[in-house]
């Protein structure tokens, strides 16, 4: 993984809180995109149980984990080009 990273020069960067040394702020869009991200595996942890997985096999963990997002996936889509509602809105009723 290093190889790749100093191949292709991918450089990771944790951003500071303010109480931090050489905090910089970030630009809005950073922290707009971040926060959608961060809410998403939220809502995958928390209303999807994507933790809590028993499968026996890989296939079987496969299918739960593709499962899982591709009703996540479902419901962003329903919320945005049919109802006209937030897309992380997962605890709304559908009808």
């Amino acid at each position: 993984q290093l190889d790749l990273f100093n191949e292709v020069n991918i450089e990771l960067e944790t951003p500071k809180r303010k109480n931090q040394k050489d905090y910089k702020p970030q630009f809005y869009q950073f922290k707009k995109y971040r926060k959608r991200i961060e809410t998403l595996f939220s809502q995958l942890c928390d209303q999807f149980m994507i933790r809590r997985n028993y499968a026996k096999t890989f296939e079987g963990f496969k299918t739960r984990i593709l499962a899982k997002i591709t009703t996540l996936t479902t419901i962003q889509f329903l919320n945005r080009f049919i109802f006209d509602r937030n897309i992380n809105n997962l605890k709304i009723n559908l009808v």
